[in-house]
């Protein structure tokens, strides 16, 4: 079982630049593929971005490339989720996953609660 915590959301004007980080209890830490995702109020969760076990790959949707950077210290079993130049459109509750590949839709095995991420404008 693994459980990740997220942390690092809260409020801020559009333009604006957060960090989330999402911490995992396992030892096992590298051996897993991360991904975030994202939800909107009365939206479906939508894919952000993954990571590689190793952090050698890396894969964003179309809407956050060259805004958003994921990265990750398996040292410090955290990953972590850059986020600048932020717009309302941003605005979601954020959550971090873990499963065996870095893939873009949701087929990981374990989910943070997520952290919530508001843009004003």
């Amino acid at each position: 079982q693994v459980q990740l915590v997220e942390s690092g959301g809260g409020l801020v004007q559009a333009g604006g630049s957060l960090r989330l980080s999402c911490a995992a209890s396992t030892r096992t830490f590298a051996n897993y593929a991360m991904g975030w995702f994202r939800q909107a109020p009365g939206k479906e969760r939508e894919f952000v971005a993954s990571i590689t076990w190793s952090g050698s790959n890396t894969y964003y949707a179309d809407s956050v490339k060259g805004r958003f950077t994921i990265s990750r210290d398996n040292a410090k079993n955290t990953v972590y989720l850059q986020m600048n130049s932020l717009k309302p459109e941003d605005t979601a509750v954020y959550y971090c996953a873990a499963g065996p590949w870095a893939v873009t839709t949701d087929e990981y095995d374990y989910w943070g609660q997520g952290t919530q991420v508001t843009v004003s404008s």
